[in-house]
């Protein structure tokens, strides 16, 4: 997309909002499969978390994907996109087992991380095929916030309690057909995913029923000009010689899958916000936009950096600018950061927009949450619309105070 495609983006459907470009996850997708292309049986499913707007979900299953879901939602909006229910899988965290009873009647994967809803399950319906995801305790990548691999980690079963998961299984007599890690996001060091990896073919020899190995995901993209990022292809020649000597060992082809989320859908994305006002303090020029963190909550949140371009005057002189939002909390996107120069009016651009963006939006200070809309085939399309007043008000049931009264 050109500068001039998403200002008549901005232009056309208004700002602020959030403009995905098909071409981009596409390239992504692909990249991927062709890393792991030595792979006899790869499966690739889209975490369906980072952006759930179902005409997503249908384009990426067009390219071949599955989905992985984390809620009852998201697994009914799998679903909903014509996703065939084996080719989801759902790995919940903290959920009843009413839940996961749920799924499983829709016919899914399911993906337990914890010792006492696996025994639960497993004493209820031992015939219906389980994935276990296991806590290899190894921190491939990220800051805190988006590490769960670690020992004080809510996810997984923390692979020490081995034996006693191994006799819940006995016990029960489940039937466990996959394994799983999810590490956390950002992986930087691939020798760090590769020996998380080891920990996760140890596990998978306790299981003589297995139909694949699942390995998350949580691959690096850039956010910057010349940041680093998850080396794809390393990845894919390193962990794909070793997944094939473990199948010989194991005795039979498993499938491999990945489970990637921002991978594919972080570079797509674009957030256009318009700029309110110019504000000169003595120390700062600040630029307020028509959005806050009820829309892009990730910097104020995880400390993110989205490279922020004027698409307006891409070629003017750059300044330094603190870019804020119109929420009534602080809700800085950038400080002192250096953009072209700005002017009331001009449209901002958001990189890296695609994933945990719009799905993290808010009504915070009972704003609208934005637009989206999907650049395909050179074309723009509204694949949601901007909330409205009436949206606030839908669901809400007005108290008559007076009749109460009386009453």
């Amino acid at each position: 997309m050109t500068n001039q495609d998403l200002l008549d983006i901005a232009k056309e459907f208004g700002s602020p909002v959030y403009v995905y470009d098909a071409d981009k996850i596409a390239f992504q997708f692909n990249r991927l499969k062709k890393a792991f292309s030595q792979v006899k049986d790869l499966r690739i499913h889209y975490a369906v978390k980072a952006l759930s707007n179902i005409s997503i979900l249908k384009y990426l299953n067009s390219l071949g994907s599955g989905m992985d879901t984390v809620s009852v939602q998201e697994v009914k909006l799998s679903l909903e996109a014509g996703v065939p229910p084996k080719d989801i899988i759902y790995t919940p965290n903290g959920v009843s087992l009413e839940e996961i009873e749920q799924v499983v009647r829709l016919g899914v994967q399911i993906n337990i991380d914890n010792l006492s809803i696996l025994e639960q399950f497993g004493a209820k319906h031992p015939d219906v095929p389980v994935c276990i995801r296991i806590n290899p305790h190894i921190l491939a990548g990220g800051n805190s916030k988006i590490s769960v691999g670690h020992v004080d980690s809510k996810f997984g079963i923390s692979i020490h309690q081995m034996p006693l998961l191994l006799r819940i299984v006995e016990n029960t007599g489940m039937n466990i057909n996959g394994i799983h890690m999810h590490t956390g996001s950002d992986i930087l060091d691939i020798e760090v995913f590769l020996r998380a990896s080891e920990i996760l073919f140890d596990a998978a020899k306790n299981f003589k029923n297995l139909e694949f190995l699942d390995f998350g995901s949580g691959f690096k993209v850039p956010y910057r000009e010349n940041d680093i990022e998850t080396d794809i292809e390393e990845l894919g020649e390193k962990l794909t010689e070793r997944f094939k000597v473990f199948c010989k060992e194991y005795g039979r082809e498993l499938t491999l899958v990945f489970e990637p989320g921002k991978f594919l859908v972080s570079e797509a994305g674009k957030f256009l916000a318009k700029v309110n006002v110019i504000k000169q303090t003595t120390s700062t020029v600040f630029a307020g936009i028509d959005t806050g963190f009820n829309h892009l909550i990730r910097p104020m949140f995880y400390g993110s950096h989205h490279d922020i371009k004027n698409v307006s005057n891409p070629e003017g002189k750059f300044r330094f600018y603190s870019v804020v939002g119109y929420i009534c909390e602080t809700d800085t996107f950038a400080n002192n950061r250096r953009i072209a120069e700005i002017t009331e009016g001009d449209i901002l651009a958001f990189s890296n927009a695609g994933a945990y963006s719009f799905s993290m939006a808010s009504n915070f200070n009972s704003r609208y949450r934005p637009a989206e809309v999907l650049y395909y085939n050179g074309k723009a399309h509204l694949i949601r619309e901007r909330e409205t007043f009436e949206d606030l008000l839908r669901h809400q049931k007005v108290i008559d105070f007076q009749q109460v009264t009386l009453e």
